[in-house]
């Protein structure tokens, strides 16, 4: 039997799991797994500034291409403390990573050692699975069942923690033999199905709630087929945004009380049954149960059984892969059309799309006014990067406003961290998209405040050459907590700007606080400063000529008005427009309406 060191087998085993790229910082507590990397050579790695920004690398990785696990390594102590943000972000929407993490000599795992933490019990609630491997025999199987559990059921993250005495010590294994453990995932069976199209016969006016679930199952083509086939609706979740294309008929717009469409929630109000696919029920997209569930029904298929039930009561709950579910869902559409037992459900169709149209509807971008207006930077945004254009964000007004206005037509081209929502996801999230595609076209969308949380990451993107265009929109404000803080009669603790020394008086910007074009510059890249909406165009044509020169991020900072009120509420029949509404096409020129004709 071969023999090696426990290190080396991990890294063997990663290979042969189909790893080809890891993101982390060295550390002395890592290094003999650091050292089997150099020496075996199959494995890429991307040196990150900050390890929470490996773990987002990690995770804009795993979302950018269907199959990918992303992998973030770091030393023992705060390097795991470090990435528990980007564990807990990758749980909450379902997405694997493989985080690992050095650890002291097991000898001084009770002695208090220099940054020896238990980070296995700090990372349990926010994993599939957190263990440290007590044993060097254990470290290939432990990597094993890693990616089997990532991989089966509802996908998630797993961490590994590994001792230094245990990855130095001498171990027998033959990666020869090796194979990965079968995938489970729960199926669908037809009798179920069956029931399903039964319920949906007795529907006026039915409508598909397409989640994340479909996105990570890799299968959006089903939807669309199924949908097509029974002639429903579809409203993607924000985590399932692209799994039907924007400009499709059917598609009927997002619906919730920030990141949604008013067509989209007067779709749902107008609906009569729910056919929920790999969502959630997130609370931002329902608003309180007794509103969303008023007179309809619902049917939810989910691939983790405690979600069937969790937030509502369905009619009826299908546990099963998304994937498996949308297969059976076409096969037996199929043989209802092909026996004349589907309903023609057109004239339901067309009302929903006639909503899109509907002026009534739509949210007025045609703004003029300068500083600028976040909606007419993003009308800008629609028409310059068309139909194929991958977004990244994470959140706050400018996310917000983003999912309002922006438009996705691809799978996995809005990534997007749902339920976690850290600040300064972003940067990291948008390197790990471009290492797993060399070739997409990536623009990353931020506030002010997002940006600046983690902006040493752009570092990252000058050293290995990883181009990406990062729209900045700067109104010097906690915008979404302003915002929340009306509520509360205040605007405290929230201001961002402040007069810069080194700004000019006389300068647009003044006043606006951090000059984030000399940050930028200092760490490599490249950035411009946009005042009014003619420049934009302009700008991001010198900005697409940097990338493609200089192979680095490239910044566009748009200076907005210090106050802007994004359109929310607290029910789905209950969101305040704080801004002027369209009166004809022309007030929302980059609306799925207005670009159609």
């Amino acid at each position: 039997m071969p023999k090696m060191k426990a290190a080396m087998a991990a890294v063997l085993v990663m290979e042969k799991e189909g790893v080809t790229q890891a993101f982390g910082v060295p550390g002395a507590a890592i290094n003999p797994l650091y050292g089997a990397m150099r020496e075996h050579g199959g494995i890429g790695h991307i040196l990150a500034r900050h390890v929470e920004g490996a773990s987002h690398m990690a995770e804009g990785y795993t979302r950018a291409v269907a199959g990918n696990i992303g992998v973030c390594i770091g030393t023992s102590g705060p390097a795991g403390t470090d990435m528990i943000t980007g564990l807990y972000s990758a749980q909450a929407d379902s997405i694997p990573i493989l985080c690992i993490t050095g650890q002291a000599p097991r000898a001084r795992l009770h002695k208090e050692d220099f940054q020896a933490v238990d980070i296995a019990s700090i990372a349990k609630p926010v994993t599939k699975w957190a263990t440290t491997v007590m044993e060097p025999a254990q470290v290939p199987r432990a990597f094993q069942q890693a990616f089997h559990l990532m991989r089966s059921g509802r996908p998630g993250p797993v961490l590994i923690d590994l001792p230094f005495d245990v990855q130095m010590a001498e171990i027998e294994f033959d990666i020869d033999t090796y194979e990965p453990l079968p995938v489970y995932k729960p199926a669908a069976h037809r009798h179920q199905i069956e029931r399903v199209l039964e319920m949906l016969d007795g529907a006026e006016r039915p409508l598909i709630v397409a989640g994340g679930g479909i996105l990570n199952a890799d299968a959006a083509d089903l939807l669309v087929a199924f949908a097509e086939l029974t002639g429903i609706p579809v409203i993607p979740t924000l985590m399932g945004w692209g799994a039907i294309p924007d400009d499709h008929p059917l598609m009927a717009g997002m619906v919730g009380l920030q990141t949604s469409h008013r067509y989209g929630n007067a779709t749902m109000l107008a609906s009569d049954f729910v056919l929920g696919i790999g969502n959630r029920w997130a609370n931002r997209h329902t608003g309180s149960p007794e509103v969303y569930c008023k007179g309809r029904q619902f049917i939810h298929i989910d691939i983790e059984p405690t979600q069937i039930g969790r937030v509502f009561a369905p009619d009826y709950g299908i546990v099963s892969d998304a994937k498996a579910a949308l297969a059976l869902l076409v096969e037996v559409a199929r043989d209802w059309r092909d026996s004349g037992r589907l309903r023609d459900r057109s004239g339901w169709a067309l009302e929903c799309l006639g909503r899109k149209s509907d002026v009534r509807y739509l949210r007025k971008t045609n703004f003029d006014s300068v500083p600028m207006k976040p909606q007419r930077v993003y009308q800008c945004m629609t028409r310059a990067f068309g139909r194929d254009v991958c977004y990244v964000s994470t959140i706050g007004l400018s996310q917000i406003a983003g999912a309002q206005f922006l438009h996705v037509h691809h799978p996995r081209h809005w990534i997007n961290c749902g339920q976690a929502g850290p600040l300064g996801w972003t940067v990291p999230a948008a390197l790990g998209v471009r290492a797993a595609d060399p070739t997409r076209r990536i623009v990353a969308l931020s506030g002010d405040y997002d940006f600046q949380f983690m902006l040493e990451e752009l570092a990252v993107g000058a050293q290995f050459k990883l181009p990406y265009l990062h729209v900045v929109v700067n109104n010097s404000y906690l915008g979404l907590i302003r915002q929340s803080q009306r509520g509360f009669s205040m605007d405290y603790c929230v201001q961002l700007g402040f007069d810069n020394i080194n700004t000019p008086t006389d300068a647009p910007s003044h006043g606006y606080g951090v000059d984030h074009l000399k940050v930028v510059e200092g760490l490599g890249c490249k950035a411009i400063r946009v005042h009014r909406q003619e420049e934009l165009a302009p700008a991001i044509a010198q900005a697409e000529a940097w990338m493609a020169e200089f192979r680095v991020p490239v910044v566009i900072e748009v200076i907005l008005e210090r106050v802007t009120n994004i359109a929310m509420g607290t029910e789905i029949d209950n969101i305040t427009e704080f801004e002027e509404l369209a009166h004809d096409l022309q007030d929302a020129p980059t609306a799925i309406a207005s670009m159609l004709d």
